[in-house]
């Protein structure tokens, strides 16, 4: 029996052990849970709402529209029901018939300074010829507009108080990351102040515009949400709610807002001037891809690539079509949206450094910064070649069906006399040149980043790309005015 009585107690023992060891992975797991948990649950947000809400703003604005003349777009002019519709619209207009009728519109915004100053989207106020701000306290405050920047779609107002107003400040939105915690506040479908809270989804988000720079959340924003803020964990601002994204018009969880730091710039300008100043650098640029990479030699796609160079600061400082400009002000540049917000955000009259790669070598011009909104609209100038003797000669190379400028060539796509290259007549469908846009109309101005006013230079231009080892031929291409550079290749 002995022998059963030691196997017991062994048994007992490592069951013992097996508990201990049960309850101390227990106890771990417990210990890993625990601060998951606490992540999970965040404490409440009312002690910030309720912070920041006296800030926040609904905008209500209206517009004088013309009334109808008669039933347009109900039935064709002239129909037999033309009179029944008329009236049918006047029945349903009280009466009034073909007078002007005020339109009335919602949106957010929130005050920034105890002065009372406002900022809400551009896209809100738009066109209205009365403004009014109502407040989280229900007082309300008709307000005048300082100033707008249709392309970042902000909009700065002032009201006029009898004492300082509760306002928010600007966040440094660069500081925001992926996964941090945001709320949103605002008047969605008119329903009045509203908060609303989620993540930073995204970060540099570009729409359409040039100078976007957006934050996306998938805190709820709604029609009416368009001009609030957007609030980081501190009560600051680090976005103004402007657009999303949805199949329906309703949130599904895609918002956009415009970065605190691209609207600071504006704001301090409209205050200022009111109006906006950016800088220009006065160049025509587009992205550099693979092929067209290889083509020039280099071996990297970074950099913003010089298609023209009209009359302004960088023709003045001696840049030219063909160059990358790889750094300015000291900052390296990544692609042509990096470039144009840095020019945008530059003073104007400033003079800066610019580096751009010019066949294989790297060379720093200084340029003193125009004003944009002053360039805007202006022509490019076309480069002018020397008078070579016309070649009325067609021939295809590279796909395309090319024949020397002419007067009458000239006269028939548009461009003034001064225009030197070669028409594209036709384009290969078959050929990779059609695949890259090319069409008939099109005028090749350099090849291999050289001028080319005759067929013989193109060829000249493709023999030796093909002698350097190069695989694609660099065109620069004009259509309508309008330059960018195409690779093609040089395969047999």
């Amino acid at each position: 029996m002995q022998p059963t009585a030691v196997s017991m107690s062994n048994i007992n023992r490592a069951s013992v052990q097996m508990r201990l060891l049960l309850l101390a992975v227990l106890t771990l797991a417990f210990m890993l849970v625990q601060p998951l948990s606490a992540l999970a649950q965040q404490q409440s947000l009312a002690p910030l709402a309720e912070k920041i809400s006296p800030s926040v703003v609904n905008i209500t604005t209206s517009t004088v529209v013309a009334g109808r003349t008669g039933p347009q777009g109900i039935v064709p002019e002239g129909s037999p029901f033309e009179d029944f519709f008329r009236e049918f619209q006047d029945r349903n207009n009280n009466g009034e018939g073909n007078r002007p009728r005020r339109s009335s519109a919602l949106g957010s915004g929130f005050v920034i300074s105890e002065d009372g100053y406002v900022v809400t989207n551009n896209h809100v106020i738009e066109g209205a010829d009365e403004i009014l701000i109502e407040f989280f306290n229900g007082s309300e405050l008709k307000a005048e507009v300082i100033g707008t920047d249709p392309n970042t779609d902000i909009a700065l107002l002032k009201v006029e108080a009898d004492g300082p107003l509760p306002f928010v400040s600007f966040a440094d939105s660069d500081l925001a990351r992926v996964g941090d915690w945001v709320v949103a506040m605002g008047n969605p479908l008119g329903q009045g102040f509203s908060v609303s809270a989620g993540i930073v989804s995204a970060r540099n988000r570009a729409l359409s515009g040039t100078y976007d720079d957006y934050i996306q959340t998938d805190a709820a924003i709604n029609r009416g949400n368009s001009g609030g803020p957007l609030f980081n964990m501190d009560g600051e601002v680090i976005g103004v709610n402007t657009a999303i994204l949805s199949p329906n018009g309703g949130s599904i969880g895609i918002g956009f807002s415009m970065a605190s730091n691209v609207v600071t710039r504006v704001v301090d300008q409209l205050k200022e001037f009111g109006e906006t100043r950016r800088g220009w650098l006065g160049v025509r640029i587009q992205d550099l891809t693979d092929d067209l990479a290889e083509s020039m030699g280099l071996e990297s796609t970074a950099g913003a690539l010089v298609t023209d160079v009209p009359e302004g600061p960088a023709q003045e400082a001696g840049m030219e079509a063909g160059d990358v400009i790889i750094s300015f002000a000291g900052k390296d540049v990544e692609d042509t949206r990096g470039l144009v917000r840095e020019v945008g955000n530059s003073p104007v009259g400033e003079t800066v450094r610019v580096t751009v790669l010019r066949e294989g070598a790297t060379q720093t011009l200084r340029v003193t910064l125009g004003r944009r909104e002053e360039a805007e609209g202006a022509v490019p100038a076309v480069a002018v070649s020397p008078d070579q003797e016309d070649e009325p000669t067609t021939k295809d190379v590279l796909g395309l069906s090319l024949t020397t400028l002419t007067d009458e060539i000239r006269e028939e796509l548009g461009v003034d006399d001064k225009t030197q290259g070669l028409a594209v007549t036709a384009v290969d469908e078959a050929t990779e040149a059609f695949e890259k846009g090319l069409r008939a109309g099109d005028i090749i101005t350099e090849a291999g980043q050289q001028r080319v006013t005759s067929i013989s230079e193109l060829e000249e231009r493709v023999e030796a790309a093909k002698e350097a080892g190069r695989k694609s031929l660099l065109l620069l291409v004009r259509r309508a005015g309008d330059p960018r550079f195409v690779a093609l290749s040089l395969a047999e």
